[in-house]
Parts: structure tokens; sequence; C-alpha cells
């Protein structure tokens, strides 16, 4: 375990290789699932603002649910998440010509309607973060549908941090993931 901070990250952060592999798996992370993508307090505020400007990325099944039940709903184990389409698909999600799902956000995003990349939960899979009172638990969450994604990584020589440096980055600060990267380069 690498410990940084208040931050206990599991070795298999550094340790397992991950490339996401999207013509093989076909973005199952936004279908697969009990409940949407967890979100932050803040995030809910954010969607809630974005919407309007994020709309027309999204597929109308989406916007009917968002639309009936709102731009975030909440779950017993995650807290705050964004909406599911029959109990699958994740709201925000769009589908394009080759049939893979992708984050409607995150289009609008590349588009520059708006600066919100996406949910920090979906930017950081397959890393998972479980806050405890006085810490952070920043591990690899291992899924079937990722498979494609490992092997992938193993075939790159990709470790999971690496692949994530922009989101890692995004959510705990670059001199963070220069430290991370470090240790894991003297440690590995």
């Amino acid at each position: 375990m690498i410990i940084i901070d208040d931050k206990y990250i599991s070795d298999e952060v550094v340790e397992e290789q991950f490339v996401c592999n999207l013509s093989a798996c076909k973005g199952a992370c936004c279908v697969a699932g009990d409940c949407g993508a967890p979100l932050d307090k803040e995030e809910t505020k954010t969607l809630k603002k974005i919407y309007p400007q994020i709309k027309s990325y999204l597929r109308p099944e989406g916007i009917e649910e968002i639309e009936r039940t709102g731009t975030h709903t909440t779950d017993k184990e995650y807290g705050y998440v964004t909406p599911i389409v029959d109990k699958g698909i994740c709201a925000y999600a769009s589908i394009d010509e080759h049939g893979i799902v992708g984050c409607g956000i995150e289009k609008a995003h590349k588009d520059g309607v708006v600066d919100y990349k996406k949910p920090i939960s979906c930017h950081l899979y397959p890393i998972r973060i479980k806050k405890y009172e006085s810490f952070e638990a920043v591990n690899y969450d291992r899924w079937d549908i990722c498979k494609p994604a490992c092997k992938n990584g193993r075939a790159l020589k990709v470790p999971v941090y690496r692949f994530l440096k922009e989101a890692i980055i995004r959510k705990y600060g670059t001199e963070f993931y220069e430290v991370l990267d470090k240790i894991a380069t003297k440690k590995y």
C-alpha cells in the first residue's frame, strides 16, 4: 500500500495494467451496474447547471429519465448518482454510429460547450474511492467487462495509475500524481 497524505492507495493501482479498449467492450461501464455513476455534492450542482447545454448530446430516453427523476438520484451504497434508464444505461450516455456507448457530457466538453468533463468517478474508473472519517481508500476495481482493457494494458505495459494520469491530477493535483509516480517507479 502507498500512503500519500490521507490517501491510502492500493498496490493494484500501480501493479495492474489497464487501457480502455472501447472497440471491444463498447462502453459497457456506462451500461452495466446496479446504479448510476457516483457523484459528489458539488457535481450534483454542476449537472443541474449544465443540463440545458448538454441536453442535445443525450439520447431521448436519457432526457426523459432526467426530466422525470432529476439530474441526479440517490443510492443506498454510493449516495448521489447519475440517473439510469431501465435499470441499466446511464441517462447521460450517448451511442455513436459504431454502437459504442460514451458520455454525452464528455462529448459536449470536447465540443467546447461546457467546462465540466464528466463525473470524476467515471473519469477515474477503474479506480474507486471510498471516503472514511480520516482517510480515503483509493482502490482498483475489477470488473469482468473490463477484461479487454486489462489485456490491452498488459500488451501496452501501462499501469492503471498512468492510464488515469489526467483523472488523478484532476482529483488530487499534479503534485500528488508526481509523488505517486515517483513512489511507484521506485517500488515496482
